[in-house]
């Protein structure tokens, strides 16, 4: 089997895979139908690759063919890259792809009597894993992974002490068992950097097994994120007036309307990932809110921050309760009085979505603003 057709193999294993989740999450009815074009993402790493050279075993060989080594020198480290892709299946977990070349280890070996024997070992190939992330904060996520890798190992020879045999190049394809782990950290909803060490299970081309391991840093870019939603103002209709029938002579006055009305901002509109400093375009939209409530005489204004779930329970509250001080603060610097302010957080606790989706989640992160007053109704 090549690794082309084996590439085929883990491709159509990944389609199904996708395909059921695809099929889960019509079943579950998820809030946005454009949930799966966020789930996709791209990556590339680079880092260091470790072999284990079977010293022992060489020394061993040519012990038995009469050789006494005199010196033996390796060289176990090299630099590995890998590139992959990977969709989203959940908050949780991911299934990746991708192409990988761990680097090349060597030998150098001589023996009584001018004897020399140098070997090389190579290996690159392709994996398909399954990928669970453990969110610890908004921007930290523990990883761990399990997968399948199929790789191509060259093994060459040269020297005037081949133990006997005459084959100096030798390949070698297998299927073998990978794991990992590591920590991811988020830029942004669309950029996070990984720290990962992940081990391989390998077969070299002359009958040895055994394990290389890569340390690596790896960017991913995520696809399709879900845009950060244009501050939606959304008042609640207004109570329309009551007014009574005037009397035959006198014409009473227009009461003054009570008025509640409720502004719902995405998180990403106001303010930076995990931050809670207001961004000019945030306190734009904020001004937009106090030019709607000209002429009202404000009697409370509450405002509410949410989180997604992502991250602990405690730590979203915090950061929670700290957006909603910060759009309390803009509103009194701009005029609204203390004491007619009130601020909540409520975290994680008031989901409007699904936050198993990349788009729920978008829709959880808000700050509401509920403003109650009245408004005088003019003849």
């Amino acid at each position: 089997m090549t690794i082309a057709h084996t590439l085929g193999a883990l491709s159509v294993m990944a389609g199904a895979l996708l395909a059921s989740q695809a099929a889960q999450a019509q079943d579950n009815s998820f809030i946005n139908p454009d949930w799966a074009n966020s789930a996709w993402y791209l990556g590339a790493g680079v880092g260091q690759s470790r072999a284990t050279i079977d010293e022992p075993r060489l020394r061993a060989s040519l012990a038995a063919h009469g050789e006494t080594v005199t010196a033996f020198n390796k060289d176990q480290r090299d630099t590995g890259y890998k590139l992959f892709v990977g969709r989203q299946l959940n908050q949780y977990f991911a299934v990746e792809a991708g192409y990988f070349d761990l680097g090349k280890f060597d030998f150098r070996s001589t023996t009584s009597g001018n004897g020399v024997l140098n070997g090389q070992a190579a290996f690159r190939g392709v994996n398909l894993d399954l990928l669970g992330q453990l969110p610890l904060s908004q921007r930290v996520s523990l990883l761990g992974r399990v997968g399948m890798h199929y790789t191509k190992t060259n093994t060459e020879f040269s020297g005037n002490r081949l133990l006997g045999s005459a084959n100096t190049h030798a390949s070698e394809r297998k299927l073998n068992a990978k794991l990992g782990l590591g920590l991811e950290y988020k830029f942004s909803e669309a950029l996070a950097l990984r720290g990962e060490v992940e081990r391989y299970r390998l077969n070299d081309a002359v009958g040895n097994r055994g394990d290389a391991d890569l340390y690596s840093v790896s960017l991913v870019y995520k696809l399709g994120r879900p845009a950060s939603a244009t501050p939606a103002y959304q008042p609640a209709p207004e109570a329309a007036p009551v007014v009574a029938m005037p009397a035959p002579v006198t014409v009473a006055a227009p009461a003054p309307v009570p008025v509640a009305e409720k502004v719902s901002f995405a998180s990403e509109a106001l303010f930076d990932f995990d931050q809670s400093t207001l961004k000019p375009q945030g306190k734009a939209a904020l001004d937009q809110l106090l030019a709607q409530l000209n002429g009202m005489d404000l009697e409370v204004i509450v405002t509410v921050g949410h989180t997604d779930a992502v991250g602990s329970a405690a730590y979203n509250q915090k950061l929670s309760q700290r957006r909603a001080e910060a759009v309390k603060a803009y509103l009194v610097a701009q005029g609204v009085e203390t004491n007619r302010v009130y601020t909540e957080g409520k975290g994680e606790t008031q989901p409007v979505a699904d936050n198993a989706s990349a788009a729920g989640r978008a829709k959880n992160r808000r700050v509401t603003v509920e403003v109650v007053g009245t408004r005088k109704v003019s003849r």
